[in-house]
């Protein structure tokens, strides 16, 4: 289905882009109707490629309302023609409603998806009342005029939390996240200085201290797990091996089948084999504890 979406182009072509899409015709309730079961019923990808291309001027119009958060226009109709598409593939004729009232709201969903994934570096908030508030602020704030930088005044932060049903404090954070701009980690600590905030930052990965010792004993558990198994004869390996030590386990009937012997049989098999496993291995960790202790 996506190539039933016409490339958007960058901002320079995007008013191309919108004479483009005038050109698509509107389709009437009966031939909306129509194309939508032609492609319930036997996924008809022409079909599918007249109802998105229809409404791709809705895409548009939706897309032109969250200008104010200073993404490139072009990206988000890019994501409200994803969202349109995933509405088409989805929608279902027999409810009775039509596609645009049941596309907006995926058009909606999708174009905020991506402005709070790629509006700042830092996470906005994924919890709905959190997103309700990313998306409410602005507007509420223009309704009361509060367009000054810095903190709301207390009656403004009470009339914003009560109308969004948010917690006052959601408010002032968000807020002020929204007045501050982000900073790069590349910028210099001080004017004079050559020191970058990222030098600052704490490296999460292991140290090499670390991922040495892992690695010795992830290699010392795979020496005596190998020793161990020099301990159990053909059988009792291969099964032990295709039960235990494969991701996808051989099953015990395919098993039986190959040494021609009960399911059971081969169950019994497997725990016995995995019991002698367990006690070779604990004799081996034993001796070398005492090895140890006496060249200690």
């Amino acid at each position: 289905m996506a190539s039933a979406v016409l490339n958007v182009s960058p901002e320079g072509n995007l008013s191309r882009y919108l004479q483009e899409i005038r050109k698509f015709p509107m389709l009437s309730p009966e031939e909306e109707l129509a194309l939508s079961k032609r492609w319930v019923d036997t996924s008809d990808s022409a079909a599918a490629h007249k109802l998105v291309t229809s409404h791709l001027r809705l895409v548009a119009k939706i897309a032109m309302g969250y200008r104010g958060y200073g993404l490139p226009i072009s990206e988000l109709i890019s994501e409200g023609n994803v969202g349109m598409m995933q509405a088409v593939k989805r929608f279902d004729p027999d409810r009775g409603f039509r596609l645009a009232t049941y596309a907006m709201w995926w058009i909606r969903a999708a174009i905020q998806e991506y402005i709070l994934h790629s509006w700042s570096l830092v996470k906005m908030g994924t919890t709905a009342a959190q997103k309700k508030l990313f998306f409410n602020l602005r507007r509420l704030k223009g309704q009361m005029q509060a367009f000054e930088d810095g903190d709301l005044k207390p009656e403004q932060v009470d009339h914003i939390a009560t109308t969004l049903g948010v917690a006052e404090q959601d408010v002032v954070s968000m807020n002020r996240r929204l007045a501050a701009p982000d900073h790069s980690l590349n910028a210099p600590v001080r004017a004079d200085s050559e020191g970058e905030w990222q030098d600052w930052l704490v490296d999460d990965a292991e140290s090499q201290e670390q991922v040495l010792a892992e690695s010795e004993e992830f290699s010392g558990r795979k020496a005596l797990l190998g020793q161990a198994l020099g301990t159990l004869n053909d059988r009792e390996r291969h099964i032990l091996t295709e039960r235990r030590l494969k991701e996808d386990p051989t099953t015990l009937e395919d098993l039986s089948q190959q040494y021609n012997i009960s399911r059971e049989r081969v169950r019994q098999i497997e725990v016995r084999a995995f019991e002698k496993l367990q006690k070779a291995m604990k004799i081996q960790v034993d001796t070398r504890r005492q090895a140890a202790h006496q060249v200690a």
